[in-house]
Formats: structure tokens, C-alpha cells, sequence
């Protein structure tokens, strides 16, 4: 079982809803921060790090004295990752999808792969929770292979809770494609409203079925339950506006740890997750 935790922005209790369900479940379970490029769920679960790996990527490095400049890699590079220019050939690393297709066409051997640094994975664990981030080196801007390398550790048989990066873009895909259901966390804002819409739609064009989680559900206006009811989708939770909540979470605290009533809540929000999934 694989559950994802995804919104179209970012601020709207992501990183709760996942942190509070994977405690809520308890032992047996893994979660999965694929937020790299600023996870914070480690500051709610603090796990025992045991063990981290430097994640790299294959990037081509040209071998000069075998080139024949013959431009076959810079044609089939569909990104401009590595051009002839003059009597020399560049790759420009941060470009590379590290298909290795210039690797591939090169007539005379030439191109080789050698490792770039994305970033770190770190694995450890919480009072049974298993626990995995990723860290994004600072400037890098390829997310995707570190975030398929942190959910490289997802295990089938167990429940994988995945706290997915914000947004609708690429980083967020690699999370959504793999789920067997997406709980949607949204805000009633018109912010809300109009990413909620973009996230929706990347979840119909995967085919993955998803919920809502309105987060200060008690403020703004009711289209975010209008839009959700007009689309069939349900709402599996809703999570007032409380000063308690956001104090525990500016200390780092989670919900069920100051409100033990809400432990309830999450678990009866993994039962309709499963039903979605079914």
C-alpha cells in the first residue's frame, strides 16, 4: 500500500497529515519525505539515522583524444546537454536527464559516464517507524532521481506513507505515479481552489484515485467542498483552524501528541484511503 500525501502548493498541512497518519499507524510502517528540496518531516518524527548514502547520477565525460566531432551526441540530446564547440565537445552537466543516448550513438567510443553528486538519502527510525528522506544538494536542480532514489526503499508488503514535494510539476509526478491512492491536501482559499484544480488533473491523467483533506476548514468559503462534490471527490478529512495545532507545530510537537483525540481521526482517514484504493 502506497499513500500519497500531495497538495498543489505548498502550506497547506502536508507534512501533518503525513507525519500524524504514519504515527497514527504506528509500527510497520514507512514513511517516505520526498520533499527534497526542504524536508521537515524529520523535526516531527526525529528518527535515529543509521544509515545515509550520497546519491549520484551518471553524466557523460568526453574522451577528446577519441572524438571525431561528428555532432552525433549533440543531435540526439533533446535537452542541450552537450554541444561541439569549435575542436572540443562540453557537456553541461546540469542539463543532463542521464538517458545516455550520447553514449549510445557515439561512433568512436568516445563518451563515457562518470558520477555527479545529487544529494543524500538518509534511512532511520522512530519508535518502529521506519523513516527515509532526501536532501537536495544546495544548487542542484534535477529533484526527480533523488526523489526515485528515496522511494526506491517503498516495500510493497508494508504501508509507504509518501510526503510529496508541493506543486504539480515533475518532482511531484515521480511521487503520485507510483501511489495506489493520493490524499489531496487543500485550503478553502482561491489559492487552494485553483491548485487543488492542477493537482486533481494530474491525478486523473496517472489514473490514481484521490481524496481531500481540507485543512482550516473552518475559514474562507465553501467552493473547495463545491468543486470537490461537483467532481465526485470525497472528503476524507477535515481539519479545523486551531491556535493548539499551530503552536504544536511551530515547536515541532505533532497533532496526535498534544490532541491524542485526533489519533482516531487519522486512522479512520487510512480506512477510507484503503477504500479508495480498492
Amino acid at each position: 500500500m502506497i499513500i500519497t500525501i500531495a497538495s498543489g502548493k505548498g502550506g497547506t498541512g502536508k507534512t501533518t497529515v503525513s507525519t500524524n497518519l504514519a504515527l497514527s499507524l504506528g509500527s510497520g510502517v514507512q514513511l517516505l519525505d520526498c520533499d527534497v528540496e526542504q524536508p521537515n518531516a524529520h523535526v516531527f518524527i526525529q528518527p535515529n539515522f543509521e544509515w545515509s548514502e550520497t546519491a549520484m547520477v551518471p553524466v557523460p565525460e568526453v574522451i577528446m583524444d577519441n572524438c571525431t566531432l561528428c555532432s552525433e551526441c549533440c543531435e540526439i540530446c533533446q535537452f542541450n546537454a552537450i554541444v561541439v564547440a569549435g575542436e572540443t565537445v562540453l557537456p553541461f552537466e546540469q542539463l543532463c536527464h542521464s538517458c545516455g543516448g550520447c553514449i549510445a550513438v557515439c561512433p568512436a567510443n568516445a563518451i563515457v559516464e562518470k558520477g555527479r553528486e545529487l544529494g543524500v538519502v538518509q534511512k532511520g527510525q522512530s519508535s518502529g517507524l521506519d523513516f527515509i528522506h532526501g536532501r537536495l544538494r544546495v544548487g542542484e536542480a534535477m529533484s526527480p532521481p533523488l526523489i526515485k532514489k528515496v522511494l526506491s526503499f517503498a516495500k510493497p508488503e508494508r504501508i509507504n506513507i509518501v510526503d510529496a514535494p508541493p506543486g504539480t510539476s515533475c518532482p511531484v509526478i515521480e511521487t503520485m505515479k507510483i501511489a495506489d491512492c493520493i490524499i489531496l491536501v487543500t485550503e478553502p482559499t482561491a489559492f487552494g481552489l485553483h491548485d487543488l484544480k492542477l493537482a486533481v488533473g494530474a491525478a486523473e491523467i496517472l489514473g490514481v484515485p484521490c481524496g481531500l483533506v481540507i485543512n482550516c476548514s473552518d475559514l474562507g468559503d465553501n467552493r473547495v467542498k463545491e468543486y470537490a462534490e461537483a467532481h465526485s471527490l470525497p472528503v476524507l478529512l477535515e481539519i479545523p483552524f486551531d491556535r493548539r495545532i499551530a503552536e504544536a507545530y511551530s515547536r515541532g510537537d505533532t497533532l496526535i501528541a498534544v490532541m491524542p483525540e485526533w489519533k482516531d481521526k487519522f486512522l479512520k482517514l487510512y480506512e477510507h484511503a484503503c477504500a479508495l484504493a480498492n
